[in-house]
């Protein structure tokens, strides 16, 4: 019943302020494009744009992609050529399928019905594959979490690259708990937080000046980075900005605020002295959460760990916007649940948000089709 339930919030029943559609407009037949390399089709399905490419060589399998989180959504052009990291599967001879989801920013509620019609449309035009994999990257990668655990049947494995993983309310909370620090340590730089301006954006003016302010005062400069665990005032300023994005975002989602950092302790100021957390605990401002808003982030989404199929994670030693240790919580779910053999986390050894090569993606992707295949577990650790 639970999972029933759950699929139907994701097809849209979910109360709580869901966002706006960005786009909507009357479907019109799909493009199609046939050359010495297959097949490429893009069209409009239930309001959302899509993209479709076969192999001249098909081997009869299909990958469903999910890209990641886009602030202002994504759009698809028939002469395009698909992006590097989805030639791996081409090259493989996959079909792969993506949606562009019919809204931006933090849309797992779009998303995962959207795409699953997606998946049905290739089914009936195409023909059902003999097997289907899941992928996706960031939010995307989330999107596989979610979609191994709701509706597994379908596919025989689940490739997360980069992907923001665990209870959607651990992550974003801690963004919201750092925007509030940043407040206090640069008060009246970045305007209100409850409610973020309906006008705000994430721009390069934006970054700047939170650059700039950071420059004025390097002493709480230093201290804003040991919190975030960066390496550089550009990161803090890059973060700030985006993540004051993501919590307008779900506040216009959940219809009020449905952050809370009342029971916050912050920790990490200065790794030397606790002196400095102890003042920005009794200094920085508090804020409650709306309840319903609260619940509408925690349904969207919260994993109960019950992976039904093989999943392959692989992550970025450094992360600036998804750090490696929030992994290790849904690795605990997934152990609570009994589903320790359905999941292996993998690294490479770099900076950046999905910093992963194609090569890498490649490599990781096969290993998860041997795995599925009978072989044995992908090592855990390194990405050899």
């Amino acid at each position: 019943m639970a999972v029933l339930l759950m699929l139907a919030s994701f097809a849209g029943i979910a109360t709580g302020g869901a966002a706006t559609p960005q786009k909507d407009r009357a479907e019109e037949p799909p493009q199609v494009v046939q050359t010495a390399n297959g097949v490429t089709e893009v069209g409009l399905l239930d309001g959302a744009e899509y993209r479709i490419d076969v192999p001249m060589d098909w081997n009869g399998s299909l990958v469903v992609w999910y890209h990641g989180y886009a602030e202002h959504g994504t759009t698809f052009h028939i002469g395009e050529h698909a992006p590097a990291d989805l030639e791996n599967f081409l090259e493989r001879r996959y079909a792969v399928v993506q949606s562009a989801y019919s809204e931006g920013g933090w849309a797992v509620q779009q998303a995962y019905p959207e795409t699953e019609a997606l998946r049905h449309y290739f089914d009936h035009k195409y023909g059902h594959p003999k097997e289907t994999y899941v992928a996706g990257g960031s939010m995307g990668g989330a999107l596989v979490m979610i979609t191994l655990e709701l509706n597994p049947k379908p596919y025989v494995g689940g490739l997360d690259l980069c992907g923001a993983v665990g209870p959607t309310f651990v992550s974003f909370d801690r963004r919201f708990a750092l925007r509030a620090a940043f407040d206090h340590y640069f008060p009246g730089v970045m305007g209100p937080l409850v409610p973020v301006p309906a006008e705000y954006d994430d721009t390069l003016a934006v970054r700047e000046h939170v650059g700039a302010a950071l420059k004025a005062n390097p002493a709480n400069a230093a201290l804003m980075r040991e919190l975030m665990g960066l390496h550089t005032d550009q990161q803090v300023a890059r973060d700030i900005a985006y993540f004051t994005f993501v919590i307008a975002d779900m506040q216009r989602r959940s219809g009020g605020n449905p952050f809370d950092n009342r029971n916050w302790i912050y920790s990490g100021a200065n790794a030397s002295s606790s002196a400095a957390d102890e003042e920005l605990n009794a200094g920085v401002k508090r804020y409650a959460a709306n309840p319903k808003a609260r619940e509408y982030l925690v349904h969207h989404y919260t994993p109960n760990g019950r992976l039904g199929r093989p999943m392959l994670a692989v992550h970025t030693v450094f992360d600036p916007y998804i750090p490696p240790g929030l992994l290790t919580l849904y690795s605990e779910m997934v152990e609570a649940a009994g589903e320790s053999d359905h999941l292996v986390q993998q690294y490479v050894p770099r900076d950046g948000h999905c910093a992963i090569t194609p090569e890498e993606i490649g490599h990781a992707f096969d290993e998860l089709v041997a795995w599925t295949h009978g072989g044995a577990h992908p090592p855990p650790g390194l990405l050899r």
